[in-house]
């Protein structure tokens, strides 16, 4: 009787211990991913959705308690939109767009209570055309056939503020198609367009699926005049930049055009500890999303500098002190 108790016993001890166990171990399981994150990128043809999905692939293995997925999306307007709706927690966008959307200007009817987690790179605007339709310039656009990207994107935005500095209106100086980055690429490719603008960092991928396909020579048009005339009317938000010869196929010299900063964004009532643990994480594993997209090196404290037109989130403000940079 006293060894069958004392199994008993061990029995009820052992049990109660497994129990302890699961208890103890997936509560922790449990508790790892109690957070669930959003992140707003743009078409599959462009660089926001392969770099969105890399630092969503970052934040969930390294943030214990936090899931990330990468969305598509029509990029940087809409992504300004859904960020304010709280329809997704994060975003990149493009630095005008979300200015504007800050501001409740252009295309935003009411401002939207946008913050900064951090500024990743530089976008390039590509004005791309091919060998044979007799576009060297902005001027030679005019009567073309002209995609301005997708609607609910910054290259729309970005490209009218163009055509509008050099004195093109773009409503009726040629026919305007509003087609994504991969859709622009293979209607040019087929000749239903003649040339089309698009907002990326380099190398943008549909660009180079079209300067890669044999019989067709790309052109990048130049444009780089027009900054001083944007920057009198929309402040220091464009710059001019260089897409070096050689970053496509057939690409044989250097080309100017204007370049903006694309910003990694949250809505103002995000929680403070996890967009600090968020930044924290993508700077700590900043090489391992370099294997994604390279533009991920431009991911800084350098890059933090400067004048943005919309303020840092508290979490991002407190990692920036720590890292000894004072932003507002």
């Amino acid at each position: 009787n006293n060894f069958r108790r004392k199994e008993a016993s061990m029995r009820k001890a052992l049990i109660f211990g497994m129990i302890g166990v699961f208890l103890v171990f997936g509560s922790h399981a449990w508790a790892q991913k109690t957070v669930r994150l959003s992140i707003a990128t743009g078409g599959t043809g462009a660089v926001f959705y392969p770099l969105g999905g890399g630092m969503a692939h970052i934040i969930s293995k390294y943030l214990p308690y936090a899931e990330a997925t990468a969305e598509v999306t029509a990029a940087s307007v809409d992504n300004c939109r859904l960020v304010g709706a709280r329809k997704t927690e994060l975003a990149l966008t493009n630095i005008d767009a979300a200015m504007d959307a800050y501001r409740g200007v252009d295309v935003f009817k009411e401002k939207l209570p946008l913050r900064i987690v951090a500024s990743i790179y530089q976008n390039f605007m590509h004005i791309v055309s091919v060998e044979g339709k007799g576009i060297v310039k902005l001027a030679d656009l005019k009567g073309k056939r002209v995609s301005l990207g997708a609607p609910g994107g910054a290259t729309e935005v970005w490209g009218i503020r163009v055509l509008e500095a050099q004195g093109i209106d773009h409503k009726k100086d040629f026919r305007k198609e509003r087609l994504g980055a991969g859709e622009s690429a293979g209607a040019l490719k087929d000749g239903k367009i003649d040339a089309y603008f698009f907002g990326g960092g380099i190398p943008v991928p549909s660009v180079m699926d079209l300067a890669a396909t044999p019989g067709i020579k790309v052109k990048i048009i130049p444009h780089d005049e027009v900054i001083a005339k944007m920057t009198e009317k929309y402040g220091p938000v464009y710059a001019r930049g260089v897409i070096p010869a050689k970053t496509y196929p057939g690409q044989d010299e250097d080309v100017a055009v204007t370049i903006a900063r694309v910003l990694f964004i949250c809505h103002e009532k995000m929680d403070e500890k996890v967009v600090y643990d968020i930044l924290k994480t993508l700077f700590e594993h900043r090489q391992e999303l370099m294997l994604v997209r390279k533009e991920a090196q431009y991911l800084t404290i350098d890059n933090q500098k400067g004048e943005f037109p919309l303020p840092f989130h508290p979490g991002a403000v407190r990692f920036l002190k720590e890292k000894g940079l004072e932003v507002k």
